[in-house]
C-alpha cells in the first residue's frame, strides 16, 4: 500500500555513508565502537548504577564483544546508532551515547546513554547527548528525539535538562526494573528547539 507522506529520512540514507565520528564540546568525542572496547564495556556493566538503570550486565569480554558487534550492525541496518564516548586525547572510554528505535519515516528516535563512574559529574553525558542530538537534527534530518528515564534516576533527569530535553510528562508503571515497576519521565527535543 503506498504511503501518502514521504519519509522524513529516506531509507538507505544512513547505511549509504560511513558511521561518523562526532565531536562534542569540552574534550569529548563520539566515535564508532571497535572490538577492542569490549574489556571497558564489560567493566562498565559491572557498575551498580549502570546495572540498575540498564537492567543488564556483561559477564565476559566475549559477551561485551557481541554487544559491540550488535551496536555496529545497528548502523548498517538503520535500526540504531551507537557511539563510544571517549576522551580523545587517550581514547579512554567515558560512556555510551545511542539513538535507538529509529523510525526513519517519522524522523524519530529514542536517546540512550550511560557514563562510567569516573566520568560522572563532569558534564560528559550532557555534552555527548547534545552533540548526538545536533548531529541527528542537522546531518540526518530527524524531527523528534525522545529521552525517557525512571523517575527515580535523578542524574538522567539532570542530563535531559542540561541537553535541552524538556519534561513532557510521566508514563506510569512503564519500566520493569530488578526492584519492580517504575514510572518513567518522558523528555523530548524537537528539531525546531
Amino acid at each position: 500500500m503506498p504511503t501518502l507522506v514521504p519519509p522524513t529520512v529516506p531509507v538507505g540514507f544512513l547505511a549509504a555513508q560511513p558511521h561518523p565520528t562526532v565531536e562534542a564540546e569540552g574534550g569529548v568525542l563520539l566515535r564508532p565502537w571497535v572490538p577492542g572496547d569490549a574489556p571497558a564495556v564489560m567493566a562498565a556493566y559491572q557498575d551498580a548504577e549502570i546495572e540498575r538503570w540498564h537492567v543488564r550486565r556483561a559477564d565476559s569480554v566475549a559477551e561485551a564483544e557481541e554487544w559491540i558487534a550488535g551496536w555496529r550492525d545497528g548502523w548498517a541496518a538503520e535500526a540504531e546508532v551507537s557511539w563510544a564516548v571517549v576522551d580523545p586525547a587517550h581514547d579512554v572510554l567515558l560512556g555510551r551515547a545511542a539513538l535507538k528505535a529509529l523510525n526513519l519515516a517519522d524522523g524519530t528516535a529514542q536517546v540512550a546513554y550511560w557514563t562510567v563512574p569516573a566520568a560522572r559529574g563532569h558534564g560528559v553525558a550532557p555534552r555527548a547527548v547534545e552533540a548526538m542530538a545536533s548531529w541527528a537534527f542537522d546531518a540526518v534530518g530527524f524531527q523528534r528525539l525522545d529521552l525517557e528515564h525512571a523517575v527515580g534516576n535523578a542524574a538522567s533527569c539532570r542530563v535531559a535538562d542540561k541537553s535541552g530535553f524538556p519534561l513532557e510528562g510521566v508514563r506510569r508503571s512503564a519500566w520493569l526494573q530488578a526492584d519492580g515497576r517504575h514510572d518513567a519521565h518522558v523528555h523530548a527535543r524537537l528539531r525546531s528547539n
